[in-house]
């Protein structure tokens, strides 16, 4: 079933002729009635049953809303227009909204792609597009959306790690937002297509490790990175020291043997790695 347009026409002078008609048919029946003429009070009859009928056909649409029309149980189609319309009579006119709707998920606990379980709540972002599939092709599309949205945090959460310290390239939660925002948006959109709503944007607006292993991951992120810290001090290091001999071969005529050459390189490789800074000695010389 998909959306289509309702026979409607502009309302406010089928309205005018209602209330005319009705007072005409009001005053027909009142003077059928005194001078005890049967013609005019069955004329008077017929015509304020008319009226009842066009009251039926009338109704009045907001903006940024739509009516949908079941006529005895069949739809017969949607008006997206605002203002006040004449329509087909006895049909059943059920509002939705049209306007922008968010939904701000629950904080849920999931593991992430390598078992480590975390915290993630995501705000969603959606419009009804098809009023037909939102009405009839679901129960309830607002809480539809609220189960599909928190199924599809729990499977996008599950697809990437929380962080990692090995494979800078690779995608994770907290390093990447948009990515996984974009991963969601594109899973919960084809959840939701049955429903006719369109997720206009998704974002994350909780991630965190789950309270049991928080104090560990915040240890082990704390020594991956002083980790990778040291290996760039001892690269750099390395660096300085291999330059630092090079330059003492060539620009001088000191010839340095092999363990003067290991003496200045830890010299240098001590004062460049330690974490605290490093006392010079200076060499008086040898007593005899």
């Amino acid at each position: 079933m998909k959306e289509k347009n309702a026979f409607h026409i502009n309302g406010y002078l089928a309205f005018f002729l209602t209330i005319v008609v009705a007072v005409i048919a009001a005053w027909l029946v009142y003077r059928g009635l005194t001078a005890s003429q049967l013609g005019l009070t069955v004329a008077g009859a017929i015509l304020l049953v008319l009226v009842a009928v066009a009251a039926t056909s009338l109704t009045i649409i907001q903006p940024n809303e739509a009516k949908v029309l079941t006529f005895f149980g069949n739809y017969i189609g949607t008006i997206r227009d605002a203002g006040l319309f004449l329509t087909v009579p006895f049909t059943d006119k059920e509002r939705v909204s049209l306007r922008v709707g968010n939904f701000n998920s629950q904080i849920l606990k999931v593991n992430d792609s390598q078992g480590n379980p975390v915290e993630i709540a995501a705000v969603i972002v959606y419009r009804v597009v098809d009023t037909a599939k939102a009405l009839f092709a679901v129960d309830d599309y607002e809480q539809f959306v609220q189960i599909q949205s928190e199924s599809a945090v729990r499977h996008v959460a599950s697809e990437y790690p929380y962080d990692t310290f090995e494979d800078e390239d690779a995608l994770t939660l907290r390093s990447n937002p948009t990515e996984v925002s974009d991963r969601l948006t594109a899973e919960l959109q084809e959840r939701l297509n049955v429903a006719g709503v369109e997720i206009i944007e998704t974002r994350l607006t909780h991630l965190a490790y789950a309270t049991e292993i928080a104090s560990a991951m915040l240890q082990k992120q704390q020594s991956a990175a002083i980790l990778s810290a040291r290996k760039i001090i001892v690269e750099g290091a390395v660096s300085i020291t291999e330059d630092a001999i090079d330059r003492l071969a060539r620009e001088t005529s000191l010839d340095l043997t092999d363990a003067q050459r290991l003496q200045i390189i830890n010299n240098i490789m001590v004062a460049i790695v330690s974490e605290r800074g490093t006392q010079p000695v200076i060499n008086t010389g040898t007593s005899n």
